[in-house]
């Protein structure tokens, strides 16, 4: 966006205003305590802080303070607005330069409205034009709305340098590049950021307004305290709107703004028509249905109700209201500007029951029916489907098919993968090798020394040698005992040094008998009862070779 120059317009209810336009980096320092712009007098300051008129260090395209109570340079727009009152059309507000009315500090001034309900236009040139090329341009000014503000805003506009322009004539209407600064109007609250931008093709003017600020922005409007505004262009197409130094608004010049400037990838087709046959309506009237024979439309949708007599005692021909007999009127009634009196008006006393004409009240006509319209039914030939749209689509576009088909088919197949059951495979080991395990497990169980357990060992290893038992039989009666039976053949008959092994731990335990009583209930409490650790003992099996 390039433009060869720009002025400055504020207007509409700005109360206090500084205003600055410059390029990136410049800095203001303060003038000289005896400047010559400065008409202040010393020695009526009586605030502690004395203040400086600032002055720019860099390229600065516009600055205006006010400290010299002078508007030289400036002009007062003499147009009007259209489509207005012609008495209130006139650019006639007066324009003054004061101090503030509260927290004034002596010598800082600013541009004041002087005049209520009217409209303000001022305006001024640059110093040079500016162009739009490698460097940002920066807008600010100072705003109080010291008498607050009901409708109105403080906005500045930049305009064009056109051979035609001409700035008694400047008004609301007149072409500009850049609008910046508060609105307000009721209760709607703006910080303007709007431009006009030509298009490169249509060479069409259109306005770009940027989102609204993120940001409550009423208490600016309401708090009677200067506010600094500032808009940040930078080449990169970005800009920034900051309220006292803080960042309020920002993004991008083609992006968001509305309408944006870089247009949408796709739009309609200005060319494409909707076909003949082409059928909107999801639901028609059934075309086979037929009114029924005894279906009367005349009929009223309520009708009196017949059950229901006049009361006793109604007055047909009483008003329900009458003129207050004890009313006077007034003293200082004026019959020529406040018309005739007439009394105000009281119920009426005599109507205790009811007065008036008497109707029956209405009920609701059981024979009504309204009219007959034939019930509604799908549209057989209904074209906005999504479903017919798709297969329109495709037709047009084959390659179309395989998207749907990878898109319906995708999900499926991840259902399947995932809910389909899965074969599981069992590794069962060798009968050999399970009983080798099994013969290896046994040499290491461990059975409680008592008195009865050793007993009854014994007892079992005698019967074991008179009669030969099943395995399956003994491994039920044994309690806590696990035998597994030998992988052929019925179990062995016990060796020899076996039974004098047996016939040993039986001498042993009646010896154990001999004892006395108080060992023996030690013995018990300790291992029999459960309680304390059980001592265990490995049996000795001696086999034949």
């Amino acid at each position: 966006m390039h433009v060869h120059g720009f002025w400055l317009w504020l207007c509409l209810l700005l109360t206090s205003v500084n205003a600055e336009i410059m390029d990136d980096g410049v800095q203001m320092e303060d003038f000289d305590e005896n400047s010559e712009e400065v008409d202040v007098n010393e020695d009526e300051l009586t605030s502690e802080i004395k203040y400086k008129t600032p002055h720019p260090k860099g390229e600065v395209y516009f600055i205006e303070t006010f400290d010299s109570g002078r508007l030289a340079g400036w002009v007062l727009s003499k147009a009007k607005k259209d489509d207005t009152d012609a008495e209130i059309s006139i650019y006639d507000g007066r324009w003054e330069i004061e101090e503030l009315k509260e927290n004034r500090v002596p010598g800082d001034r600013g541009l004041v409205l002087k005049s209520r309900a009217k409209h303000h236009a001022i305006s001024a040139t640059l110093s040079k034009p500016f162009i739009f090329a490698d460097k940002p341009l920066i807008v600010q000014y100072e705003v109080n709305f010291q008498d607050g503000i009901d409708c109105g805003g403080a906005y500045i506009k930049l305009l064009a340098d056109t051979d035609d322009l001409n700035l008694e004539n400047f008004y609301d209407k007149t072409s500009y590049t850049i609008m910046f600064g508060p609105d307000k109007c009721g209760e709607d609250y703006k910080l303007h950021f709007i431009f006009r931008h030509k298009h490169p093709k249509t060479g069409v003017f259109e306005e770009k307004h940027a989102k609204p600020p993120d940001v409550d922005l009423k208490k600016f409007f309401t708090d009677r305290k200067t506010h600094l505004y500032t808009l940040v262009m930078n080449p990169d197409d970005t800009f920034e709107l900051l309220i006292d130094q803080i960042v309020v608004n920002k993004g991008s010049l083609l992006e968001d703004v509305v309408p944006p400037i870089n247009p949408p990838k796709e739009i309609e087709d200005p060319n494409d028509k909707k076909p003949d046959d082409w059928d909107e309506r999801a639901k028609i009237p059934d075309p086979s249905a037929v009114k029924p024979e005894d279906w009367d439309e005349s009929e009223p949708a309520q009708i009196e109700d017949s059950s229901v007599v006049k009361p006793d005692g109604w007055l047909d021909d009483e008003p329900s209201f009458i003129p207050n007999p004890n009313a006077e009127k007034p003293v200082d009634w004026n019959e020529d500007m406040d018309g005739e009196w007439e009394a105000p008006h009281i119920p009426n006393p005599a109507c205790q029951v009811g007065c008036g004409e008497w109707k029956p009240p209405m009920i609701d006509n059981p024979k009504y029916k309204g009219v007959w319209r034939p019930p509604m039914i799908d549209n057989p030939n209904y074209q906005p489907g999504v479903l017919k749209q798709l297969i329109a689509a495709a037709g047009e576009r084959p390659w179309l098919w395989l998207i749907y088909l990878v898109t319906a088919g995708l999900p499926v197949a991840l259902i399947t993968s995932f809910c389909w059951p899965r074969k599981v495979k069992l590794n069962v080991k060798p009968p050999q090798k399970k009983y080798e395990e099994a013969e290896y497990k046994k040499t290491a169980i461990c059975k409680p020394e008592t008195k009865g357990a050793l007993e009854q060992e014994v007892k079992e290893e005698k019967a074991a040698l008179e009669k030969p038992v099943d395995l399956e039989e003994e491994k039920k009666q044994s309690d806590g005992e696990i035998l597994e039976k030998e992988e052929e053949g019925e179990p062995e008959e016990k060796s020899e040094e076996e039974i004098e092994i047996i016939e040993g731990q039986e001498e042993g335990n009646k010896s154990n008998k001999s004892g006395s009583e108080d060992e023996m209930k030690e013995a018990d409490e300790s291992t029999g009862s459960g309680d304390g650790p059980e001592k265990s003992v490995r049996k000795r099996r001696v086999r034949k070779e």
